[in-house]
């Protein structure tokens, strides 16, 4: 291997890994589906910049390891045997009250016109009083804007309602 050669790992962003093999979208579009949405450039330029390739196995609902090395394979790199938990919490919190929603936004509509609502959804989180909800209505889990939410103490729970159906619920910490 090359010196030069981008090594693969959980914190590889998509467009790095894009780049350096261009040959992978179409790994990743089989592997995953939802990654067909790597085909839209505005979605491509935005957030392939942001997004790793663990966030992006939380978006595509695919284990971490398994994407890395069916990516590694296909670059002929050496796969990996360790687990990575991807952080992201699916288990319903004490904490869950539906009643306690403040605010909910779908986005699946901004996502199909090319925008990225992180903006919107920071904003309206800000705005969350103690005790309060919100939610967030989603085709895939936005594992970047849940590390963002986090990041300004924020929790969560991402409930999966169906096929590229997600609800997230926010709460502050």
């Amino acid at each position: 291997m090359e010196k030069n050669q981008l090594i693969i790992v959980p914190k590889t962003k998509l467009s790095q890994l894009l780049e350096t093999y261009p040959q992978l979208e179409d790994v990743l579009i089989k592997y995953a589906p939802a990654f067909k949405k790597l085909k839209n450039p505005v979605l491509r330029k935005t957030i392939a910049k942001v997004v790793t390739v663990q966030q992006a196995a939380s978006v595509g609902n695919v284990k971490v390891e398994e994407l890395i090395n069916v990516l590694r394979k296909e670059v002929g790199q050496d796969t990996i045997q360790t687990a990575v938990d991807s952080g992201y919490s699916t288990n319903k919190p004490d904490w869950f009250d539906l009643k306690k929603v403040a605010n909910s936004l779908d986005v699946r509509e901004m996502l199909n016109a090319g925008e990225h609502p992180v903006n919107q959804v920071i904003s309206d989180l800000n705005q969350l009083k103690d005790g309060e909800l919100y939610e967030l209505i989603v085709p895939f889990i936005p594992a970047p804007l849940i590390d963002k939410a986090t990041s300004i103490n924020m929790i969560h729970w991402i409930e999966e309602k169906g096929p590229e159906l997600y609800h997230v619920y926010f709460k502050r910490k």
